[in-house]
Order: structure tokens, then sequence, then C-alpha cells
């Protein structure tokens, strides 16, 4: 069995995760979860005028998935919707210093979640807009 080696940046945001937690009344919030591994992300955003002024996420995983979700949220923090849809598993990954082969599959949740979390954005976005359209007909 091979040893996986961390990067000192991956083993930094495991042992110091930035942004745990949740947001009240998020703009957008994304559910993920690998069967394979148990790994489960939860990643809140808050957006103001196209920019994400705030993460935070809940993981249920392995070291890699935690740091993986810490870096995500340090990534697209000041992030406009566009930029942020631009950061990849693999820029989280680098962001990381690398992670082991066995552990991309953290950085693609990681990615998986932003995508859903800014999809639910737009989905809630236009829902307050048709409720906003009925009341003032």
């Amino acid at each position: 069995m091979q040893k996986e080696s961390y990067s000192e940046k991956v083993m930094e945001h495991f042992l110091n995760p930035r942004n745990v937690g949740e947001i009240p009344d998020p703009s957008g919030i994304g559910n993920v979860g690998n069967p394979v591994c148990g790994d489960v992300l939860r990643l809140y955003i808050k957006i103001e005028n196209g920019v994400i002024v705030d993460a935070k996420f809940k993981t249920f995983g392995c070291g890699a998935a935690i740091a993986t979700s810490s870096m995500v949220t340090e990534l697209i923090k000041g992030k406009t919707i566009e930029e942020a849809l631009e950061i990849s598993n693999r820029t989280v990954a680098e962001a990381l210093g690398g992670l082991p082969p066995v552990k991309m599959h953290c950085s693609v949740l990681a990615e998986q979640a932003l995508k859903a979390a800014i999809e639910d954005y737009y989905k809630r976005k236009a829902l307050k807009d048709v409720d906003k359209k009925n009341l003032t007909q």
C-alpha cells in the first residue's frame, strides 16, 4: 500500500480549515457527495452585486476533502460569479500544492459543490424575480 504524501498547504488547511460553518440566509447552497469514498460537502455562498462576498462549508470526509473545501472558499471570496466558474478542480489542487492521485476526487467535489451553489443561486434568484413580478402585477 502506497503512503499518501500531502503538501504542507494541504495539512495546514486540514488542521486549520478556513470558513467552516453555515451562512444564514445564503444566496446559494451546493450539496455534493461521493458514495465511493463517503465524502460529503455542503458549500454556502453569499453573493452581492454579482460578487461572492462570503463562503462557508461543512464537510464530512477525509483530510483532503476538508482541505479542498477550505481552499475553494478562500479562492472564491471576492470573485465575480464568472471568475468563480473558471475555478476548476485542478485550480484547487494546485493552490494546495498538489494532491496525491488517489485524492484528486476531493478537488472534483470542491469544484462540483461550487458549481452547484452557483446553480442554486440562479434558481433562487429566478424564483425571487418571478415573485417580484407577480407582486407588481
